[in-house]
């Protein structure tokens, strides 16, 4: 290799292989079609074979690419990081600090408590990506993160502030409709919904909470938590969601409480390196606070509640 590919090279190579397309990422970037397809060439020529091959769905990578797709994206991320980093004043609360979160919680949870928190630091801006997959915070996909499973990583500052529960629960319309199942064995006749795509956490969740039930049981398979709320609500049918969130709409009931209940754990996590920032402190203090108190309002409107029948 007789000169080392530039930094928009590598840049436009992750880009292609997140989008497929080159003209694809050529909007994404912000460039001209022709020069992403030069930078492909240009890497192409550089590591000494192809990176993509045309399919029906696009650019498909190789097996050349996809060898070197954890480094183009470590390499994005770095230089990401680097970005935010240089936001604002490592002293003061302002800046950039991009956030991790679930969905779920992304979605309902979080925009009160980064209200709150923009309110008191005004300069300090929010990146909110919202995944059920774990971002890598060694590599700075994010620079604090809402986990709901206890961090492995080492080089990481992790806090648990209580936790969510998930449980049956359909709109007292439905109910009225079709009535209240009186044990699992009874959903099998009512209108469920459920995941599109298996995970290991559904897989799980099934096997213990929800023995004889698969994906084919399901009325409605969407992967979307807010699509999933919105049709319990619509009165679609009955659907798992945390009880959290459906205390908000009166109109949404509890469905066998004892068949399932599964506990959530909620983290606040961040890299050991980032603590001696000040908008990260904020950022993640803010979180902690802000899920905690939720956490123990849930925990409390459960105990109130009445027995389950």
């Amino acid at each position: 290799m007789s000169q080392e590919p530039s930094w928009d090279v590598y840049r436009s190579f992750a880009a292609v292989l997140r989008e497929r397309s080159l003209s694809a990422a050529a909007r994404a970037l912000g460039l001209t079609q022709p020069s992403v397809a030069r930078h492909i060439a240009a890497l192409e020529q550089a590591v000494g074979g192809a990176l993509f091959v045309r399919s029906p769905r696009g650019l498909s990578p190789t097996d050349r690419s996809l060898a070197l797709r954890p480094h183009a994206e470590a390499l994005v991320a770095a230089a990401t990081a680097l970005r935010r980093a240089g936001s604002g004043s490592p002293d003061q609360p302002e800046g950039v600090v991009r956030v991790s979160a679930s969905q779920a919680v992304g979605v309902w949870h979080l925009p009160p408590i980064l209200a709150a928190l923009r309110r008191v630091h005004p300069r300090l801006a929010v990146e909110l990506a919202l995944t059920d997959s774990v971002d890598d915070l060694l590599q700075r996909q994010a620079d604090v993160a809402v986990r709901m499973v206890e961090p492995a990583q080492q080089a990481l500052v992790a806090r648990r502030v209580g936790a969510v529960r998930l449980g049956f629960h359909a709109h007292r319309d439905y109910l009225a409709r079709r009535g209240m199942p009186a044990t699992v064995a009874d959903l099998r006749d009512h209108d469920l919904i459920g995941p599109d795509t298996e995970t290991a956490f559904t897989r799980g969740t099934a096997a213990r909470w929800l023995p004889g039930l698969d994906r084919t049981a399901f009325a409605l398979r969407t992967d979307s938590d807010a699509a999933h709320v919105a049709a319990i609500t619509a009165g679609f049918g009955i659907g798992i969601c945390q009880t959290a969130v459906a205390r908000r709409d009166p109109a949404l009931v509890r469905v066998l409480p004892k068949a399932l209940d599964v506990a959530l754990p909620l983290w606040i996590v961040m890299h050991e390196d980032l603590r001696g920032g000040a908008r990260y402190r904020a950022v993640f203090d803010a979180l902690a606070e802000g899920l905690g108190q939720v956490a123990a309002a849930d925990a409390r409107a459960l105990s109130l509640a009445p027995p389950a029948e």
